[in-house]
């Protein structure tokens, strides 16, 4: 019985594990400065604490590149896990749960900007009022992938009902599309007058978005005066330049308007809606976590 290997339990005896919590904080921050901040920990005792996991994994975790820094493919293996076990841990010597009034994490919501534009501030003043103490990061993105979720650490992404995903979604809110023109165009102009006669600014994308497909299919004439490569600035430049006219959707062009004069018109045809759905990492297994921040995400929703 003497002879046989020690068992990956025995092993653990050998490691300090209090070098896990750093490691964790390493691994979602991505920063040694943001790491020691968050677990109250001075900048030199989480380098201290980078150095000798690294000698215990053998591995680098950080990389710096440039300006930023990036998690090695093994670091990014070890989240999931290491979350996992960690939460585990603190259920097993009954430490509270989640307490979103004393939480100190970092709350990440990737999605466009053009979502972020409308439900970015509701989410921001929810976030700010029930916890106090966390950190809102919302990351921006052009078109959601699976690297999102271990390139960037979210939480949780806010996409279009017209992207894909392999995991398990659920709406947010519905939203439409609407035509929006400059607000000197003659008010008796219909919808779509401003469409056949007006040149459009469009966003440039690989394909455009749905209404176009229906225009083309009854025939109608437009033309394309303008391409953007950021969704966001379509009802800005339609609002600020004369003529224009472009297709967006309605909550976008709505919270425009806040600070825009902008003219908004219904679609003159059927179209299939546009819903902006919630989808969360799968490696985010902190379900008081999960249940928190998808009420305070539909109360954003609600207020718009």
């Amino acid at each position: 019985m003497g002879d046989e290997p020690a068992s990956g339990l025995d092993r653990l005896a050998a490691v300090n594990l209090n070098l896990l919590v750093p490691l964790l904080a390493l691994l979602e921050e991505r920063s040694v400065t943001r790491a020691a901040e968050r677990i109250g920990l001075s900048q030199p005792a989480m380098s201290h604490a980078l150095g000798r996991l690294r000698r215990l994994l053998g591995d680098d975790l950080l990389v710096r590149e440039g300006a930023s820094t990036r998690l090695t493919p093994h670091a990014l293996e070890l989240i999931g896990p290491l979350r996992s076990a960690l939460q585990q841990t603190a259920r097993v010597v009954n430490f509270p749960g989640f307490d979103p009034a004393r939480d100190r994490r970092v709350i990440t919501v990737a999605m466009m900007t053009t979502t972020a534009f409308v439900v970015g501030a509701p989410l921001a003043r929810l976030v700010a009022e029930r916890a106090p103490n966390a950190t809102l990061r919302i990351r921006t993105i052009q078109m959601p992938t699976e690297s999102v979720f271990t390139d960037e650490g979210v939480d949780v992404v806010l996409m279009s009902d017209a992207f894909g995903s392999p995991y398990p979604r659920e709406r947010l809110y519905d939203d439409r599309w609407v035509v929006v023109a400059s607000p000197d165009t003659a008010r008796r102009a219909t919808a779509i007058d401003l469409l056949t006669t007006r040149p459009h600014i469009v966003y440039d994308a690989e394909r455009r978005v749905v209404p176009y497909s229906i225009l083309d299919e009854h025939g109608v004439d437009y033309r394309i005066g303008q391409l953007v490569s950021d969704n966001l600035l379509l009802c800005h430049l339609v609002a600020r330049s004369s003529g224009l006219v472009g297709l967006q959707r309605l909550r976008v062009a709505s919270a425009m308007r806040q600070v825009e004069e902008l003219r908004i018109e219904e679609f003159p045809f059927p179209v299939h809606g546009v819903g902006i759905d919630m989808v969360w990492n799968p490696r985010l297994s902190d379900q008081l976590f999960i249940e928190w921040l998808r009420s305070l995400l539909l109360e954003a929703a609600a207020k718009l």
